[in-house]
């Protein structure tokens, strides 16, 4: 091999779908001055040398010297992102066999059942021995083996016809390797974190030389299942510092000072083993305010007061740096969140669409999927669902799967046919029955399902459907547009009317139609007696929705809960009133939330909510014309059987003054009538047997005619007469 052919390059991130695939991606140009083609072998030298194929780099990635390796190459090179490498193209021959031990603690029997179809799995990769290689075996569980021994030695590539055997032991005890590429949609606070604990780990020289002191402590804080722990666990691999990980309940003792004494008991250890990282799991558990311990909470005082002396006290903790995680920030004690304590607190916030992709990407990376399935459509329906409600997703949808082969599996057989397993594959519609079971976690205690309801079950109303369109759906779906032209985007719509003119209705087709979260709130359920608490339940309705935005809040009769103030109201709903206020409008941003409301009191809601920066469009719901309730009447009666005699442009004609509800109740009447009327005319058999002697084609004869909408009609004209709400 010659020395000009190998170039030095810098490490960078590979991108998710990269992963396990043995691939470095290198600029086109450098490719050229190796002389190598697509898919050809090459080595790679940090620490100790492994081999990988070379494909281009993604174009955001040509012209800076990098090389995209995954964790798992990089582990192999003894390489860690952002260090120089060695590349020099190299020759592979095709292994007739190697020997593999599987990497994880899973017993060896189980893995040997399957080792008659890993060759398939792992085609195309190049290995040496002592190499790490990772194989997705059944949808999202993937599984690490060590690469024992190759024949013949040196490098070479694995192909279907490779000879594939088991070692009889483990090579360690780790339960899954996590890299960076293991994380979706946290790329800027994957960095911010790298900075902060890389850095000090690796280069404390840079830090005695400006000197400073290098940051000591990291919280990560965001809703459950958003990706704190996994950060940690990457983070600790990544950097191969010793790693020690405290989860909050086990500190706690019964014993007086025994709780203190196993807190002190694992900083000396990591002290030892320093650099070292320790990582407080929930950490709201062991340091709560301790304002709020009551005098039968001491040992907690005490823990606490131990934590905040162990991280920042006389004694220094050395190279040591600790992570947290919770979800519940404002719950900690307020003497660990500063400078010197943690340095620093990042938010793990629920993912955007892009993050969602890549996410998802994850999660299928070693799913067989159908060429229906579109991940850029599931990620931008997925509004809400943060790492691990995506990673449900994908799980439920692979079970779909699963279920359409469960007829036919033979029990009786110890292994499913190999051939039966290849088959499977996970549909489109596997997903789409998975979203229905799947809750986004940041609002669960308060998710709606989504009605099944479009804008082809509303009649007419075309321009008030054209303002929701635009004021909803295109700042949710067209946000840049609106920066473009540096204007907000509508944060509420009140609708006010009549009862019965679609007010609610039109809430629901919007919530299906604009593909958003969708969080209906009833007023009178917000009152609570307790001082404080219905003011809260706005406050947490208000948050969970910025969580999962984009969403929408709905308030139904909103003059519930914000009638006027200083109208004689009790106190109770004025202060309710003070927090939707502050909320629609105060200093927190209200960013990828719109609040739509129904009224049939407009002048029983508070004027400073109807004020443009609060409800920016006041929508009048408009008693139906005759155009209106034709096409009212359309949709009410589409899966009506109609007798010839009726005709529906008459009865828009004829029903003047009507709503929406009364002439939906109007056509439901006239359908009652045409079932008693076909029912009694063959009072002579009960249903059942009807049903069960002439089957159910017998009632093709059911037919609504014009006679029962007139008796319909007749009726609903005595009721709007002796009980009028308009």
């Amino acid at each position: 091999m010659a020395e000009e052919t190998s170039i030095t390059l810098r490490v960078a991130e590979a991108l998710p779908k990269d992963v396990g695939r043995g691939l470095v991606r290198l600029d086109p140009q450098n490719l050229d001055q190796l002389g190598v083609r697509i898919g050809d072998i090459v080595q790679i030298t940090g620490k100790r040398a492994t081999v990988a194929r070379a494909m281009p780099a993604y174009a955001e990635q040509r012209g800076q010297g990098l090389v995209q390796v995954d964790g798992i190459l990089r582990m192999n090179a003894g390489a860690s992102l952002d260090e120089r490498v060695s590349i020099q193209p190299v020759k592979a021959q095709p292994a007739r066999s190697i020997v593999l031990a599987p990497a994880e603690g899973v017993p060896t029997s189980q893995i040997t059942a399957q080792a008659r179809y890993l060759a398939k799995l792992l085609d195309g990769i190049p290995v040496v021995a002592g190499d790490r290689v990772r194989v997705n075996l059944f949808g999202t569980r993937a599984q690490s083996f060590s690469v024992v021994e190759t024949s013949p030695a040196g490098p070479t590539l694995i192909g279907t016809a490779t000879t594939i055997r088991i070692s009889g032991e483990n090579s360690g005890r780790e339960r899954g390797t996590i890299t960076y590429e293991d994380i979706g949609g946290l790329r800027r606070e994957t960095r911010r974190i790298r900075e902060m604990i890389e850095l000090p780990l690796r280069y404390p020289e840079v830090f005695e030389r400006l000197g400073i002191d290098a940051p000591k402590g990291v919280l990560l804080y965001g809703p459950p299942g958003a990706g704190k722990t996994l950060i940690a666990r990457a983070v600790a691999n990544e950097t191969s510092a010793h790693f020690v990980t405290i989860n909050g309940p086990e500190i706690i003792d019964k014993l007086y000072g025994a709780s203190e004494a196993n807190l002190r008991g694992i900083f000396e250890d990591a002290r030892k083993h320093a650099p070292a990282i320790i990582f407080i799991d929930e950490i709201d558990a062991i340091a709560p305010k301790r304002e709020d311990l009551s005098g039968d909470r001491q040992v907690e005082r005490r823990v606490v007061a131990q934590l905040l002396a162990l991280m920042d006290g006389l004694e220094s903790r050395g190279n040591v740096i600790v992570i947290a995680a919770t979800n519940l920030p404002n719950s900690l004690d307020p003497a660990l969140r500063r400078p010197g304590r943690f340095d620093r607190e990042i938010v793990i916030s629920v993912p955007d669409k892009d993050g969602r992709r890549e996410i998802l990407e994850i999660h299928t990376r070693g799913m067989p999927l159908a060429s229906d399935v579109n991940l850029d459509r599931l990620a931008a329906v997925t509004h809400g669902f943060v790492g691990a409600d995506l990673q449900a997703f994908c799980r439920e949808a692979a079970m779909g799967a699963l279920r359409r082969l469960m007829p036919d599996i033979n029990f009786s057989d110890a292994q499913i046919p190999y051939d039966k397993l290849m088959a499977l594959e996970v549909t489109a519609d596997d997903f789409a029955v998975a979203l229905a079971d799947i809750e986004p976690s940041a609002i669960r205690e308060v998710f709606t399902e989504i009605p099944d309801v479009s804008w082809n079950d509303v009649g007419g109303l075309e321009d008030v459907r054209r303002l929701l369109t635009e004021a909803v759906e295109w700042p949710l779906r067209h946000s840049r547009a609106f920066d473009h032209v540096g204007v907000r985007a509508p944060k509420g719509i009140l609708l006010h009317g009549a009862p019965g003119t679609g007010k609610t209705l039109l809430a629901k087709a919007l919530a299906r139609e604009s593909e958003a979260n969708f969080i209906s709130v009833k007023g009178p359920e917000l009152l609570n007696r307790w001082v404080g608490e219905s003011e809260r339940g706005v406050r947490e309705i208000f948050r969970k929705a910025r969580q999962a935005a984009p969403c929408i809040i709905f308030f139904d009769e909103i003059d519930a809960i914000a009638p006027p103030r200083g109208s004689g109201n009790n106190d109770v709903t004025e202060r309710v009133v003070s927090q939707l206020l502050t909320e629609m409008d105060g200093i927190e941003a209200l960013k990828g939330v719109v609040v739509l409301a129904a009224t049939n009191r407009l002048d029983r809601v508070d004027l400073a909510l109807q004020r443009p920066g609060r409800f920016d469009f006041l929508v009048e719901m408009p008693q139906p014309d005759e155009t209106v309730r034709r096409a009212i009447l359309g949709v009410q009666t589409r899966n009506m059987p109609l007798a010839d005699d009726v005709n529906l442009d008459v009865l828009a004609m004829e029903t003047v003054g009507y709503v929406g509800a009364d002439l939906e109740g109007m056509c439901h009447k006239a359908a009652m009538l045409a079932i008693r009327e076909f029912l009694d005319s063959r009072r002579d058999s009960n249903l059942a047997e009807l049903i069960q002697k002439e089957g159910a084609h017998d009632f093709a004869e059911l037919r609504v005619a014009r006679c029962h909408f007139i008796d319909a009609h007749r009726d609903m004209a005595v009721r709007l007469r002796d009980h009028p709400n308009r």
